[in-house]
């Protein structure tokens, strides 16, 4: 059979990508199953489907096409120049297609899964390495992709698919997400070693209104709570220095260039000394959050239901 160009194609050259994979993609299969049998009634045998559903199947894709793909002799049929070129991407599209089923499948998978957990960075170095510790005790092949960001960035990877579960602070309330509180961590006003209060074991905040701060970043919520403590303490810090991790500000603090808000070390820093705040209250929720509606895999269910039975035992002593 002499290769032509068919005329009237369904698809023109304009048509839109979209329009173009919904009417070819389901029938790339059969196409590469006749290819490689070079015969329509072992292909159907094959794939167990009619013959007559797989050769109506290819005289569209052809038809859609606008080119011969098959040289046909009965029931018999060989690739043409084109169907030899079109083949070459249609298997590769194939097996990227399996590649993706199976990595998802692995994924999902209750023993050998994956959960996309994010975390701030102040959880990092004790917290959420002690509760995965934890979790793979019973769950040891199951695997994690960490992310470790600040909460309104965590967030914003909620929605976009990329994380299963986030620990962050403040706890977060939106509707279109769920969140749930698992335990408080106080903050303490930390200055230098030799700083004028560094003799104290307790202190208001009040009292620190005419300190320069060290913070983190706006967009953190440890920032926005120490702004939020500030004011209810009746003023605003003059800040000297943003940064993105809070042992970053209490190297600063021992430095000598500021007093910080922060939550305990994961280990005592020489340097610094750290004071009670008796008033305002000063503490942060820490709470995990999903988006709302969103299907769990089994590993991401398992570690939803371990993250939630550690409500008011989450933090270390």
């Amino acid at each position: 059979m002499k290769h032509q160009q068919r005329s009237e194609p369904h698809l023109s050259p304009s048509s839109d990508t979209e329009d173009i994979v919904a009417i070819l993609a389901p029938r790339l299969a059969y196409f590469a199953g006749v290819a490689r049998t070079e015969h329509v009634t072992r292909a159907a045998q094959e794939m167990q489907v009619p013959q007559s559903t797989l050769s109506r199947a290819m005289v569209r894709l052809e038809h859609d096409l606008g080119v011969d793909l098959f040289a046909r002799r009965g029931r018999t049929v060989s690739l043409t120049p084109a169907g030899r070129t079109f083949l070459a991407s249609v298997e590769r599209a194939l097996a990227e297609i399996e590649r993706a089923a199976d990595e998802v499948r692995a994924d999902a998978d209750p023993a050998t899964g994956k959960v996309a957990f994010g975390f701030l960075h102040t959880m990092g170095s004790e917290t959420v390495p002690g509760l995965i510790r934890a979790f793979r005790a019973d769950h040891p092949r199951v695997r994690f992709s960490l992310v470790q960001n600040y909460g309104e960035a965590m967030i914003e990877r909620l929605r976009s698919g990329e994380l299963d579960l986030c620990l962050t602070s403040p706890v977060p309330d939106a509707p279109d997400l769920v969140a749930r509180r698992l335990d408080e961590q106080k903050l303490r006003l930390v200055v230098p070693a030799d700083h004028r209060l560094a003799s104290r074991r307790r202190i208001r905040l009040a009292e620190a209104a005419d300190e320069t701060f060290v913070t983190l970043e706006p967009g953190y919520g440890l920032r926005r709570i120490t702004d939020d403590l500030c004011q209810q303490a009746g003023f605003r810090p003059r800040v000297a220095f943003e940064g993105e991790e809070a042992e970053t500000l209490r190297g600063l603090v021992a430095a000598g260039l500021g007093v910080a808000l922060l939550p305990p070390p994961a280990v005592p820093r020489p340097g610094v000394v750290e004071l009670t705040v008796t008033a305002p209250r000063a503490a942060r929720e820490i709470g995990v959050a999903w988006l709302d509606g969103h299907p769990d895999t089994p590993p991401v269910a398992a570690f939803k239901r371990f993250l939630l039975s550690k409500r008011g035992n989450l933090l270390p002593d």
